[in-house]
């Protein structure tokens, strides 16, 4: 197994426009995703540059402590073998799962119950 490194962090947000203006117009991240639009109210998912990690924003958080944390991934050519080997060292590991074209996820937790990721990622449409 190879984790090649960690990929992206996930924060969970309550208000999606208010974050992206944090993270667009007062840090000055460079926004990946959506492209063209001003209204992030309606969005669940808005990402940003940040050099080798990506900072995603994900909708639907509230606050809640232990069920919002932030998530760390990380990127790993083989999803089947890096989960078998987890799974051999004793971390529960969920079964795979695609959140979206060309990503394939396992979720896990670390031992204070901090949630990961790893993430295979393929090319799409190619």
């Amino acid at each position: 197994m190879q984790l090649s490194h960690l990929c992206e962090v996930i924060l969970y947000v309550e208000d999606m426009s208010a974050q992206v203006r944090f993270y667009r117009d007062v840090l000055g991240l460079r926004l990946t995703h959506p492209p063209g639009i001003d209204d992030f109210s309606d969005q669940y998912w808005v990402t940003f540059d940040t050099g080798s990690c990506t900072l995603a924003l994900h909708g639907g958080g509230h606050r809640r402590i232990g069920e919002d944390s932030p998530k760390i991934v990380f990127l790993t050519e083989d999803l089947a073998a890096s989960r078998s080997l987890l799974v051999s060292r004793g971390v529960a590991i969920s079964a795979p799962r695609s959140p979206a074209p060309g990503h394939a996820v396992c979720d896990g937790k670390d031992p204070e119950g901090n949630p990961f990721s790893i993430e295979a990622r393929s090319a799409v449409g190619g």
